[in-house]
């Protein structure tokens, strides 16, 4: 009996098809990256405070920085005050979403009220400050 080799396949002219392989490699690659979820940074470095009775949130949500010196940062830019309301008024009427304000363990007291007032008149109904689980 003849033991069949590549090189028998080869001088017949019998190829391997790649196309079935590189259209499920693609499709793959589609399925990944349509259900990868981004998630939204602020753009600013936050030192969180601690706390006991921290929980995970939602990824998706609306994330507002509070810097020590009471600058507020949304998508990587400073915003005034003013313009936190109508930001998350928006971001709410795509999706009713938590609002997650990642305020400094070093930021003073009466701004980060401030926007906590802003948010929930824009209509959020769940605000929240973010912290480091102890």
């Amino acid at each position: 009996m003849k033991r069949v080799t590549l090189s028998d396949f080869a001088d017949r002219g019998v190829e391997v098809n790649m196309s079935p392989l590189i259209d499920c490699v693609f499709l793959l690659l589609i399925f990944f990256i349509v259900t990868t979820v981004f998630v939204e940074e602020t753009g600013v470095e936050i030192q969180k405070p601690q706390a006991a009775s921290a929980q995970d949130m939602d990824k998706h949500s609306i994330m507002i920085a509070l810097t020590p010196d009471g600058k507020i940062v949304y998508d990587e830019r400073q915003i005034g005050l003013a313009s936190v309301r109508g930001i998350v008024t928006r971001q709410l009427r795509e999706q009713e979403v938590p609002v997650i304000i990642l305020a400094d363990s070093e930021a003073r007291t009466a701004p980060l009220v401030d926007l906590i007032d802003e948010c929930k008149l824009a209509g959020a109904k769940n605000v929240s400050i973010a912290a480091v689980l102890e």
